[in-house]
């Protein structure tokens, strides 16, 4: 393989690993929890808190907890999903990822 293959290589990949990072970052995760839903985009942005309106003044510090598990499921779910998206890529440039 000559240098102009391996750029070429190297360009394509970058191309796709450009489209894999866009796709995630146009994609919305959610976590519904008994209180609570959040919405976050693939940049980690909560786009939305929705809370269940039959909520009791006694059960505040459980949502205040159900929202900070939410926020941090969508997260994960980010996460995961740039990693299978891009986790090809990891094999091909060892020390990237």
């Amino acid at each position: 393989m000559n240098i102009n293959q391996l750029m070429q290589q190297a360009q394509k990949m970058q191309k796709d690993m450009k489209k894999s990072q866009e796709e995630v970052s146009n994609m919305i995760f959610t976590s519904k929890q008994e209180l609570v839903e959040v919405e976050m985009d693939g940049n980690k942005k909560v786009k939305k808190i929705t809370i269940n309106k039959d909520i009791e003044k006694d059960d505040i510090e459980a949502l205040e907890d159900m929202i900070l598990i939410s926020i941090n499921d969508c997260i994960n779910q980010v996460d995961k999903t740039m990693e299978n998206k891009l986790g090809k890529y990891a094999n091909m440039m060892p020390g990237l990822f």
